[in-house]
């Protein structure tokens, strides 16, 4: 995409005088970066290009991983401490400096690409090792017949997960970054309206015509998604170019070069992390509405399928009711988008988590058979994604520009314990209540209730800061 950016003075000065009273084409800046409406849309085409290969990566291997465990019949306690405790630990460890990294580091191929140029083939590798793991644990297996299968399996898969999720979170985090850079702020809510769509249209295409083969076709799958993914972000990464960026911070004072000087370097350095995203009640408040936000849908999507399995709702009526959620919030997505640009995501985001509680307190008294669950579940979804796609971009709009990827990953960091522990908390208490799987419904329920009144205290602040047309970040 090196004809997107459109330079910007010396542009202007080369223009023949002779078209001096044509009109200018109109334009849109992100940072130094200016385009014109065809260098707009090669920019839109090549994002959404990778966001296709990103979303049909994270649309497949979160529903296998889930259909693995329970197939190998792991506790719902270890079931949701690898599917969520485990990735949130790696998030504390890996977000905050990988998020810093970026945003301080100036290179030939800008602050986001070079990143993103590791965490992509490292994602691939761990999909393809997941998509070998039955394979991998029957061969181990092999070798080791006294061994329990499953520990076996559990051991296998946990260590491509690892890959996987390094490279997810890792990369997550700069490509939010490098949307941030390179999208104009005002198209931003439009933008994320389309990337949602993609990933929909990906979520539409996995649910239905893939996963009711995933129990005879595990391992082709998910090979073949992590190739086309490795290849695909790649070339985006090769394709899109960032403009020019401010120096960087100073280093903090009294900074040295030597062994034992780096190390309290870093202490220094953590310290103003700490102090820039944790000081500010307005952004400990605003960590608090994303993160719990969240974290209320966590509860139903990490136990959907055991829940399902439970009501004896197959594998092919699941995948259709993943493909009719994602096909009614695919209709959705541009509307919402476009709400989000007119009326603020803060907004749509309040908006949309006041309805989901009257859907997860309808789903906790009533998704009791296949037919209710699956309507409760459809309007989770649906709502969730409401959500998703109205505050995609609440975080660019509302922390500084300049320290987005940090601040972004600070929110994370905000409630990273709370995340660690609930998942298995939830497994706990449906292992001791023999299975009753509705309860995700009133945890989930109860959460919304706390993030609704978190993005009413975030809106009055939000207000005073000069509110949609005047709001300017405070450093």
């Amino acid at each position: 995409m090196n004809s997107t950016p459109v330079p910007d003075a010396p542009a202007a000065a080369a223009e023949p005088v002779a078209n001096a009273d044509k009109p200018s084409p109109k334009t849109w800046r992100a940072g130094t970066l200016v385009y014109t409406g065809p260098a707009l849309a090669v920019l839109f085409f090549w994002l959404c290009f990778g966001d296709f290969s990103w979303a049909m990566r994270d649309r497949s291997v979160g529903p296998m991983a889930q259909w693995y465990l329970n197939k190998i019949g792991v506790s719902k306690v270890v079931f949701g401490l690898l599917l969520s405790s485990f990735p949130t630990l790696l998030g504390i460890i890996i977000g905050p400096v990988i998020s810093v990294k970026s945003d301080r580091y100036r290179g030939r191929l800008g602050r986001r690409i070079p990143f993103l140029l590791i965490t992509t083939p490292l994602g691939a590798t761990g999909v393809v090792g997941l998509g070998l793991t039955p394979v991998v644990a029957n061969w181990i297996h092999g070798y080791f017949p006294d061994a329990s299968a499953t520990l076996v399996g559990i051991v296998c898969f946990s260590l491509f997960w690892a890959f996987f999720e390094v490279a997810t979170i890792a990369g997550g985090a700069v490509f939010g970054g490098l949307i941030n850079d390179v999208v104009p702020k005002q198209l931003l809510g439009r933008f994320h309206s389309l990337f949602r769509a993609i990933s929909l249209i990906d979520g539409i295409l996995f649910s239905t015509f893939i996963f009711g083969h995933v129990s005879t076709h595990f391992t082709v799958i998910l090979c073949s998604i992590g190739v086309f993914y490795g290849v695909a972000f790649t070339w985006v990464c090769v394709k899109v170019k960032e403009g020019g960026y401010p120096p960087p911070p100073s280093p903090v004072k009294g900074a040295r070069n030597d062994g034992i000087g780096k190390l309290l370097n870093s202490f220094g350095e953590t310290k103003r992390y700490f102090r820039e995203c944790f000081t500010n009640p307005y952004y400990l408040m605003l960590f608090v509405l994303l993160k719990i936000s969240v974290l209320s849908f966590g509860p139903i999507n990490t136990f959907a399928l055991p829940y399902a399995k439970s009501l004896g709702i197959s594998d092919t009526t699941y995948g259709r009711g993943l493909g009719l959620t994602y096909t009614i919030s695919l209709s959705l997505a541009f509307f919402l988008g476009w709400a989000a640009d007119v009326f603020h995501p803060l907004r749509m985001a309040i908006g949309s988590l006041a309805c989901y509680i009257v859907v997860t307190a309808f789903g906790y008294f009533f998704a009791t058979t296949p037919t209710m669950f699956l309507i409760a579940w459809v309007a989770h979804g649906v709502l969730s994604g409401c959500y998703f796609t109205s505050a995609a971009s609440l975080g660019q709009r509302l922390f500084p520009h300049s320290k987005y990827a940090q601040f972004a990953s600070a929110a994370g960091l905000f409630t990273a314990l709370a995340n660690m522990i609930m998942a298995p908390l939830i497994g706990l208490m449906i292992d001791t209540t023999g299975n009753v799987f509705r309860y995700t419904f009133a945890v989930s329920c109860v959460l919304a209730i706390f993030a609704v009144l978190a993005g009413l205290v975030v809106h009055r602040k939000f207000m005073k800061l000069g509110g949609p047309k005047g709001y300017v970040a405070p450093e």
